[in-house]
């Protein structure tokens, strides 16, 4: 498939300004129609996707939108505020009622309410912990057909993407193991992005069309430029 070939990937991306202008040209490319999002927060991807994604009809927003005792990272805010968050989605993704479909849960819970190998796309920006990550993209794989493909943010070579007193960002290199144990080929790309292409005759590569994912190790992670910080002196 040609948008996992390096080349044609950085010529289909050049001049992209941010996330959003990626995913609409590669969902364009690939002629999504079905797709979830995993971790909606207040809606500006799916509102993004859905204007300008000319062949999605099905879209599947999961969030939790709640206070979650167990997850340590700043985006777990008080109840009162998720209201607010989820009532700035709905308005945000109003326009697109006829083909959004609201699981207001944990991936965990509610991915059992989507078909299996129904879905063209899924796109994963939420937990971010190790936890998290893991099950998303276990639990999400059987959604995707045959050829289809799964996206994600945060694909950030600092595991302290906030800082010190949060869980740590392991989106990567997570992902890049969960593509090699289910011998899948992977791309970084741009803006923090990666995409795992779901192929039955595929095998494992990790294409980085970014250079910047040259050590896949814990150890090698970088908690800024031309810093190292071992983890056994973060307590």
């Amino acid at each position: 498939m040609t948008m996992l070939n390096i080349a044609n990937i950085q010529e289909l991306l050049r001049d992209c300004n941010s996330r959003f202008d990626l995913w609409i040209r590669l969902l364009d490319l690939h002629q999504v129609r079905s797709m979830a999002e995993i971790g909606v927060w207040k809606g500006d991807f799916s509102a993004c996707i859905l204007r300008n994604c000319r062949y999605i009809d099905r879209f599947y927003m999961i969030d939790p939108w709640a206070t979650l005792p167990d997850w340590n990272k700043p985006f777990n805010v008080a109840p009162e505020m998720f209201d607010d968050i989820y009532q700035e989605m709905h308005e945000k993704t109003g326009f697109a009622s006829d083909k959004r479909v609201i699981l207001r849960g944990r991936s965990k819970e509610v991915l059992k309410y989507i078909p299996d190998e129904s879905l063209d796309f899924a796109y994963i920006d939420g937990d971010h912990t190790l936890r998290g990550i893991t099950i998303d993209l276990i639990k999400v794989l059987p959604k995707i057909k045959q050829g289809g493909i799964i996206g994600g943010d945060d694909f950030t070579t600092t595991p302290w993407q906030h800082d010190l007193r949060f869980e740590p960002t392991l989106v990567f290199p997570y992902s890049v193991y969960f593509a090699e144990a289910m011998d899948l080929p992977i791309l970084a790309l741009p803006h923090n992005q990666f995409l795992i292409k779901k192929d039955a005759a595929a095998s494992f590569s990790f294409l980085d069309a970014t250079g910047k994912y040259a050590d896949t190790s814990l150890k090698g992670l970088a908690v800024g430029e031309g810093t190292r910080l071992k983890w056994n002196t973060c307590s």
